[in-house]
């Protein structure tokens, strides 16, 4: 890709808009960067990218620093609704995203990641098992540094494992991974777009433009996901914890997986540290990869016994009084809650709410029947989820986190579980997912000090 000297201007100044500026820079570009906010963040971001030479303007959107550009990139947080989008395609402008900046410049062999629930713990256990395996390998996209971010340290032999969300899917071009692979497609995001077929379109163009020579991969026992073989140009491997399969699956207790030269004994089922069903599936799909990428069996399987998965994704906090505290913050689907209930052998005390994604919250009802004792609700998406599921169990609210826990706490008896899995995003009351996991963990450090102090005073 060739863009010295062109007038290209980049939307939206976070990770990906910051690092998309400074590649175009480096690249000989004559860069703008417009962003809507302003604060601290992007006080420092604006002060970066001035300090390299090119122009910014932050606190607002302006048509002129749209008019005359070659080229618009855009940050994933960016949607078509922003005025810098309509000016662009008002004046006919190109418009890609950062990620399919990131890959014109990339040399390196892509595995890209996607899915609504799990890309994360995929990406970081494919990347270990890689880095164990000896290959060289770069770990980013929307699982930390963008990667605009990530092309100075990539050569031709490079593996660059890429977690990809729809945002970032939404404005490819030419974006061709070696290996694809998505993990499920569930109802998200409903915020950003009309309908569920809107953002199952999105995550599907992470395939697009694969053909011979490139590897898709797809969770067989995600129903919807199957029938994309038939759309498929290159080859087709599957993952499944329920059968057989052409690709990776469970037998006997035991993970293969099967690429090349006959079928690889992997490990047992119960050599896995990652608790829940949900992540049997997921060493399927990294498994495989692995395999494909030329990881050894042996080598795998110590890299599956040693990762413990990701802070805030279906983790064990503490157990006072005979009831498990977990910790799945990054639960931030219907789905993913779904997953996480079904992996609880006991009965669960829920703990749910915050920003409403508009999803539809019915979806969960079979396994809050089964597994849910009582319902915590928080934040924005409080009363939305309590008219799905409040006829079925019974529901309280919280004011916060701290509440939440407390109440909980009261609820739950010895050999139950007090699950935090919110099914919707942190924005309402935290800065994050990891800001409202870590209030949860605090909450439960408190009741542990509570009860110590109990038991001192008797």
């Amino acid at each position: 890709m060739d863009i010295k000297g062109k007038k290209v201007t980049v939307v939206g100044l976070g990770n990906s808009g910051v690092n998309a500026a400074i590649l175009l820079a480096q690249k000989g570009a004559s860069v703008r960067a417009t962003e809507a906010k302003d604060n601290p963040a992007t006080r420092a971001a604006a002060k970066l990218l001035s300090e390299k030479g090119a122009e910014v303007e932050i606190g607002v959107h302006t048509e002129k620093f749209i008019r005359g550009s070659e080229l618009v990139v855009l940050s994933p947080g960016v949607e078509d609704s922003s005025p810098s989008v309509k000016w662009a395609e008002g004046l006919r402008i190109p418009i890609i995203s950062e990620m399919e900046l990131g890959y014109r410049f990339c040399e390196g062999k892509i595995i890209a990641i996607t899915g609504t629930n799990g890309k994360s713990t995929v990406t970081t256990l494919i990347g270990q098992m890689l880095k164990d395996g000896g290959k060289d390998s770069v770990v980013c996209g929307n699982i930390g540094n963008s990667l605009s971010g990530e092309i100075g340290r990539i050569k031709a032999d490079t593996w660059v494992v890429l977690e990809v969300s729809s945002f970032q899917l939404e404005r490819v071009e030419k974006f061709r991974p070696r290996i694809a692979l998505i993990l499920n497609i569930t109802d998200d995001h409903m915020d950003r777009y009309k309908k569920f077929d809107d953002y199952f379109n999105e995550k599907l163009k992470v395939f697009r433009n694969q053909d011979k020579g490139d590897i898709l991969i797809l969770n067989h026992d995600a129903e919807n996901l199957r029938s994309l073989q038939k759309m498929a140009r290159c080859e087709v491997l599957f993952y499944s914890r329920t059968g057989m399969v052409n690709g990776a699956y469970v037998k006997s207790g035991r993970i293969f997986s099967s690429y090349g030269s006959g079928e690889s004994d992997i490990c047992a089922v119960s050599d896995i540290r990652l608790k829940g069903l949900h992540n049997v599936e997921n060493v399927l799909a990294s498994s495989l990869v692995g395999t494909i990428a030329g990881v050894g069996s042996a080598s795998i399987k110590r890299t599956l016994t040693n990762f413990k998965g990701l802070a805030h994704r279906f983790e064990t906090v503490d157990i006072i009084d005979g009831v498990e505290y977990i910790d799945d913050s990054k639960g931030t689907t219907v789905d993913s809650t779904c997953r996480a209930l079904e992996s609880c052998a006991k009965p669960v005390v829920l703990i749910a709410g915050g920003k409403d994604k508009h999803s539809d919250y019915s979806f969960v009802r079979d396994a809050v029947k089964r597994n849910v004792s009582y319902l915590v609700l928080i934040g924005e998406a409080s009363e939305a989820i309590g008219k799905a599921l409040g006829n079925i169990v019974d529901t309280r609210r919280a004011k916060d986190m701290f509440e939440a826990v407390d109440a909980a706490a009261g609820i739950a008896k010895n050999g139950q579980i007090v699950l935090l899995s919110p099914m919707c995003s942190s924005f309402d009351m935290f800065s994050s997912y990891k800001e409202r996991g870590d209030v949860f963990r605090e909450a439960v450090k408190r009741l542990r000090n509570s009860q110590r102090k109990i038991k001192i005073n008797r």
